[in-house]
């Protein structure tokens, strides 16, 4: 019982971080990103040193929701067969 609880706690811990890291990147229009410093872009390439790291930020959260996504559904398909 307790793993279900970490994953749901987990879920929505990365759910809010998502939609938060989501909403951070730049769109067509600069986005909420510039506000923090994401405007200042690297000469070498057309993306800044900022908008990499939250890219990086944005996948690794988003693998942690999915992998909770998954293990919380094979948890209740686990607990629905009463194997649990």
């Amino acid at each position: 019982m307790a793993f279900a609880y970490t994953l749901v706690v987990l879920l929505i811990i990365t759910s809010v971080l998502l939609t938060l890291l989501i909403l951070l990147h730049r769109g067509k229009g600069g986005g909420l990103s510039s506000m923090f410093g994401g405007g200042v872009s690297s000469s070498l390439s057309g993306s800044s040193v900022a908008e990499k790291n939250l890219d990086r930020y944005t996948i690794v959260v988003g693998v942690i929701w999915f992998a909770c996504i998954v293990g919380f559904g094979l948890w209740i398909k686990l607990a629905e067969s009463g194997s649990i």
